[in-house]
């Protein structure tokens, strides 16, 4: 009587493992399930940052030689661009910090830094 208790026993563990494992695997696959799933929706409402009709300009800087009547006024309105500076004032604080002028005033034969906005070179 003990060794038909005792194969009961061991039978119905081997039972219960084996519902565990399942149970296991099926949590296990659940959970990948669910991840791929989260994964495809976030992934899904991704948005680009840029949209490909619109225009990407990228800022260089070129030197000039300042020629007679050229002031910083006239630069700021060829190459400030409003899309790029608040004013012509701000380019102009722009162009004087960088080419150290301590004022507006630019003088015929002074080589200058101007900055500008252009689309990428080949």
């Amino acid at each position: 009587m003990n060794a038909r208790v005792s194969e009961r026993r061991i039978r119905n563990n081997r039972i219960r493992r084996q519902r565990e494992l399942r149970r296991h695997i099926l949590i296990c696959f659940s959970a990948i399930a669910f991840a791929i799933c989260l994964s495809f929706i976030f992934f899904s409402f991704g948005t680009k940052a840029q949209s490909n009709d619109e225009e990407i300009l990228y800022k260089y800087y070129k030197s000039i030689v300042v020629e007679e009547g050229d002031t910083l006024w006239g630069y700021a309105e060829i190459y400030g661009e409003e899309s790029h500076y608040d004013s012509h004032q701000e380019y102009i604080d722009e162009v004087m910090n960088m080419n150290s002028l301590t004022d507006e005033n630019i003088t015929a034969g002074q080589h200058i830094i101007l900055p500008y906005y252009s689309p990428q070179f080949s």
